[in-house]
């Protein structure tokens, strides 16, 4: 199976342990927001990426699955389709 990629946009700053086994997943921090950009092997691994973000109390903004690039030679559809996102809950 291929994985898909995402862009997952959070508040603030990620702890560095939110990317403890998934490698493949970059982080660059905006002004007042993370971006994590790469490629999820399939939707448990998006659920379990989510889940860890959960505990560890960040708020996720948005989830978006992105196209994939097309091989060279070959376009791809331009534009990114947007995924429904689990936001996380804000602590007591």
């Amino acid at each position: 199976m291929t994985p898909s990629y995402y862009e997952i946009r959070v508040t603030g700053v990620l702890p560095p342990e939110a990317l403890l086994d998934f490698e493949r997943l970059t982080a660059s921090v905006k002004p007042v927001e993370t971006v994590v950009h790469g490629p999820l092997a399939d939707q448990a691994a998006l659920h379990g990426f989510l889940a860890r973000l959960e505990t560890l109390g960040v708020q996720v903004l948005e989830v978006r699955r992105l196209h994939p690039r097309a091989p060279s030679g070959s376009q791809a559809p331009s534009g990114s389709q947007a995924a429904p996102c689990n936001q996380a809950r804000p602590a007591p």
